[in-house]
């Protein structure tokens, strides 16, 4: 039997498959409708509930035959439509918060409407923040965009997974309307010039960061 969609194959006990199923909460919004809704489909699955990294909620232990019932029960999209593309984009509470410099939120919640479930050379996480503390570990992001007093900084190739990479800086002093055409530019080189598995990071590495500026930059320009 193949593995039902958009749902992770969690650790093999005795034999028996449970399924992990986590929806989209852009940003890591929600409803208090969406999110009573997830509880009650836990319930009635008799899933857990976990909070994820990536500002969304998973339900664990999800019995294979029930996987598409539950999907249909919850009525949200899918966070992560796919390995190779976008994952998620994590966003600051910016609007809300005292050290924020810019208000990243507006355009957080832009970039995930843009980019979700675009298909990438390999997954890809974006981070947007409203100050240097870096909330959302924008750091470690395939794409982080940051905010200081003068504006937006756009740094790129940033991993905290096996092989940790901080970023390399592509751009500083943007408007709102910049940064997003930044964010634009590093992704559409990364994603048309990348071979396929490709990390942003690894790839830069590979082509130099000099090259993948001049790319990126030529992209910006047009």
């Amino acid at each position: 039997m193949a593995d039902p969609s958009f749902a992770v194959l969690q650790k093999v006990r005795n034999g028996k498959r449970t399924f992990g199923i986590t929806p989209r909460i852009p940003g890591g919004f929600i409803t208090p409708g969406d999110l009573i809704r997830i509880a009650q489909v836990a319930e009635k699955y008799k899933g857990q509930i976990k909070i994820t990294s990536g500002q969304r909620i998973t339900i664990l232990g999800i019995q294979p035959e029930d996987v598409e019932l539950a999907w249909k029960d919850l009525g949200m999209e899918p966070g992560v439509r796919s390995s190779y593309s976008v994952k998620n984009v994590e966003i600051c509470p910016a609007s809300f918060c005292k050290r924020a410099k810019q208000n990243s939120m507006k355009l957080g919640l832009r970039l995930e409407k843009k980019f979700y479930g675009r298909p990438a050379p390999n997954r890809t996480k974006i981070g947007v923040t409203g100050c240097l503390n870096a909330c959302t570990s924008a750091n470690s992001k395939d794409i982080a965009v940051l905010a200081d007093p003068e504006g937006y900084i756009i740094r790129a190739g940033g991993s905290a997974g096996f092989y940790p990479r901080l970023p390399d800086e592509i751009a500083r002093g943007l408007t709102e309307s910049e940064a997003e055409r930044m964010v634009e530019a590093v992704f559409d080189y990364y994603a048309t010039n990348a071979e396929l598995g490709d990390k942003l990071g690894p790839f830069i590495d590979r082509i130099g960061l000099e090259q993948f500026i001049k790319g990126t930059m030529e992209l910006y320009g047009t």
